[in-house]
């Protein structure tokens, strides 16, 4: 069975947030030193990436596998690897030192 209207407006919904949320993490992290970029790109990811992404290949996997079991699963498999990940990059940038050059 297809997709009906609500289905496809809702993952619609979900890849515009995740877009407009890449865009504003990159535009945040443009320029600024390796120690903001981990501390940004960390935060998008755990509040934006892990979600959404995760919620919208779900959504498709159950959609086309027509079970929405495996949609489930599959999205108890992706958030949690990509709020790690997120986690992860996230205390790099935390306790990654700055790179001082004290050259006289």
């Amino acid at each position: 069975m297809a997709a009906k209207g609500g289905d496809k407006m809702a993952i619609g919904v979900a890849l515009l947030v995740l877009v407009v949320g890449l865009m504003f993490a990159s535009g945040l992290s443009q320029g600024k030193s390796a120690k903001r970029k981990y501390i940004v790109w960390g935060t998008t990811t755990i509040l934006i990436i892990a979600p959404f992404f995760s919620w919208a290949v779900s959504i498709l996997f159950a959609i086309s596998q027509e079970e929405g079991f495996a949609g489930v699963a599959l999205m108890m498999l992706l958030f949690p690897f990509f709020f790690l990940v997120g986690l992860v990059t996230l205390l790099i940038g935390i306790f990654k030192k700055e790179n001082v050059n004290k050259s006289m």
